[in-house]
């Protein structure tokens, strides 16, 4: 079972309802962890009605509300040139409007920024356990840093006892079966205190494993940053193979009709596989599909208002 095939259909299973689906994002504060799947609840409609896009982290963080404006070095806590570039993507994605004075600049939200996560839950996908790699590692580092609310492993072997034993008590544990999209709850993940500091594993060496203390706070930070790009990205990323034999199928996905499963285009396909024939890549309209499928909104009517002075200096 190839895992690109696998975190796909997982993500077509968990799509919908009032979840979010996203994956391959960042969840680390100062170390390099990449989670495959990350899974938001909360009130989604909420946080879709401002912008389909990303908010800059130092947007959401500045001292800006929804009444007066204010000069906008004033208004962060962060390098001048950082600010500035938030303020330009804040006012082109709808989360701030603008206006001139005296020559200066100031910036006000178009609507307040919502507390809409309630759950981030990452899934670590291994569809083979007899090929684990770092898989214990991962899930340790995961726990202790309790940058998400839950840990899931996913799989679609036979679990063991011995395979429990192995990983944090912690870490919930799915069966899925990618084929028919049917997911069996092994374990139940134990919801992480994320409102308290945490450990980040940085490296592992022979003899030891460099770690570092995190913060409430950046903790707090990191997990804005995460949903954030959850929210903007979703899980449709890849690229359609330019061959003949790829039909993709009605929720997406790269479907290769020659290999009979869902190809990564970079890796799987080309002149060296016996079944490839030249052609366009699909067109599909992956915006459209998720707005379909999920409470993420492509074109939400945002709150900007139309005032004098505001528009003329954007």
């Amino acid at each position: 079972m190839r895992e690109f095939g696998f975190e796909l259909a997982l993500c077509v299973a968990l799509e919908g309802g009032e979840r979010l689906v996203s994956r391959q994002l960042g969840g680390h504060v100062h170390g390099r962890r990449i989670l495959d799947t990350v899974v938001v609840e909360g009130d989604i409609p909420a946080r879709a009605a401002i912008t389909p896009e990303r908010i800059p982290a130092a947007a959401i963080e500045a001292d800006v509300g929804t009444g007066r404006a204010r000069y906008w070095k004033n208004a962060f806590d962060c390098h001048p040139e950082r600010a500035e570039r938030a303020v330009e993507l804040a006012v082109e994605r709808g989360f701030f409007e603008r206006e001139r004075r005296g020559g200066r600049t100031y910036v006000r939200q178009t609507a307040r920024y919502p507390d809409w996560v309630e759950c981030l839950t990452a899934v670590e996908n291994k569809p083979d356990l007899d090929r684990p790699g770092d898989l214990e590692t991962q899930l340790r580092t995961d726990v202790s840093l309790a940058l998400v609310d839950e840990v899931v492993l996913a799989t679609a072997d036979y679990v063991t006892r011995a395979h429990l034993n192995r990983i944090p008590e912690e870490v919930g544990v799915w069966r899925f079966d990618p084929d028919s999209g049917e997911r069996e709850v092994v374990r139940e993940p134990t919801r992480l205190p994320t409102d308290g500091p945490g450990i980040e594993r940085i490296e592992g060496h022979p003899s030891r494993t460099d770690v570092r203390p995190v913060t409430a706070g950046e903790i707090a930070g990191a997990r804005t940053r995460l949903a954030e790009r959850a929210y903007a990205k979703g899980w449709r990323t890849f690229d359609y193979p330019a061959c003949a034999e790829c039909s993709p199928d009605d929720a997406g996905l790269p479907q290769c009709a020659w290999k009979g499963r869902p190809v990564r285009a970079s890796e799987e396909c080309g002149s060296e596989c016996g079944g490839y024939e030249a052609s366009e890549p699909a067109s599909v309209d992956t915006d459209a599909l998720r707005t379909e499928r999920s409470p993420w909104e492509s074109d939400p009517d945002g709150f900007g208002r139309r005032q004098s002075g505001l528009d003329r200096f954007r």
